[in-house]
C-alpha cells in the first residue's frame, strides 16, 4: 500500500457532490420572500409560498432518501459517522428546547405579573380557559403511551435476544396513538371560545401549543418512516440510530408536552 491509498483510510465519510443543499437554499429563501408576499396580499404570494413548501418537503424526502442509502447499503455511517450523528441529534433537540423556552418565558412573564391593560388578573378578564382534566389530561396520558411503545420497539432492537415480532405492533400503536393526540388537539382548537388574537392568553397559548402540534406531526411522519425503514430491513446490529434519533425526538415532544400541561393548561388556569 503506497502513502496516497493510506492517507484516505479513515472512519469518516466523504461525501459526494449533491445538489441538494443548495436546491434546499434556494427553496427556504423563496419560501421566506413567498411568505412575506403572502402576507402583504402581493398577487400569486399564497400560489408561491405553496410550491416553495412542496419544493422543500420533496428536497428533504430525495435529501434523506440518499443519507439512507449511503447507511444502508454503502456501509458509509462507521462508528465515528454515528458518534457525528449522534451529537447532531443531541443539539438540535437542544435547540428546540430553547426554541419552547422563548413561549415558556412569554408565559409566565404574562401571568406572574399580569398588565393592567389585560384586567391584572391572569387568565385574562373574557377568557374562559380549557378545563385541565379533560382534553388535556387525554392527550397526555395518549402521548405518554405512545411513547411507551416506542420506548419498547426502540429497546427490542437494541437487544436483539429478545421477540422481534413487537416491534411492528408497538410502533404501529405509538404511531395510531400520536395520530389520535393530533386529531383530539384540533378537536380541541374547534371548540375552544377563544382565538390567537384574544389577549397575550390566546397569542402564547396558540403558539405552544400550535408549534408543539406540528412537532407530533413530524414526530409522527419520523416512526412512521422508521416503521416501513424497518419493515425494509434496514436496522441490524449496531446500525439503528435513525430509529434511535426518532424515539429521542418523541420523548422530546413527550417532555413538551407535560411542560406545557402543568403550566398552561393546569397552573395556568
Amino acid at each position: 500500500m503506497n502513502k496516497k491509498q493510506s492517507f484516505y483510510r479513515h472512519p469518516f465519510h466523504l461525501v459526494t457532490v449533491s445538489p441538494w443543499p443548495v436546491l434546499m437554499s434556494i427553496n427556504v429563501l423563496s419560501a421566506a420572500v413567498s411568505a412575506v408576499a403572502y402576507f402583504h396580499f402581493y398577487k400569486y404570494g399564497g400560489i408561491c409560498l405553496f410550491f416553495s413548501f412542496v419544493s422543500i418537503i420533496w428536497i428533504a424526502v430525495a435529501w434523506w432518501g440518499d443519507i439512507i442509502f449511503e447507511a444502508t447499503y454503502e456501509g458509509a455511517h462507521t462508528s465515528a459517522i454515528q458518534k457525528g450523528l449522534r451529537y447532531g441529534m443531541i443539539l438540535f433537540i437542544i435547540s428546540e428546547v430553547m426554541f419552547f423556552f422563548g413561549f415558556f418565558w412569554a408565559f409566565f412573564h404574562s401571568s406572574l405579573s399580569p398588565a393592567i391593560e389585560i384586567g391584572g388578573v391572569w387568565p385574562p378578564e373574557g377568557i374562559l380557559v380549557f378545563n385541565p382534566w379533560e382534553i388535556p389530561l387525554l392527550n397526555t396520558i395518549i402521548l405518554l403511551t405512545s411513547g411507551i411503545w416506542a420506548t419498547l420497539a426502540h429497546h427490542i432492537i437494541k437487544y436483539p435476544i429478545l421477540y422481534y415480532g413487537i416491534v411492528e405492533t408497538s410502533l404501529q400503536i405509538a404511531i395510531l396513538l400520536g395520530w389520535y393526540f393530533t386529531l383530539f388537539q384540533l378537536y380541541e382548537y374547534k371548540v375552544a371560545d377563544f382565538s390567537i388574537s384574544d389577549s397575550i392568553y390566546g397569542s402564547v397559548f396558540y403558539m405552544a401549543t400550535g408549534f408543539h402540534g406540528f412537532h407530533v406531526l413530524i414526530g409522527t411522519t419520523f416512526l412512521l418512516v422508521m416503521y416501513e425503514r424497518y419493515r425494509r430491513g434496514h436496522f441490524h446490529g449496531r446500525f439503528f440510530f435513525g430509529f434511535e434519533a426518532a424515539v429521542w425526538y418523541w420523548h422530546f415532544v413527550d417532555v413538551v408536552w407535560l411542560f406545557l400541561f402543568v403550566s398552561i393548561y393546569w397552573w395556568g388556569s
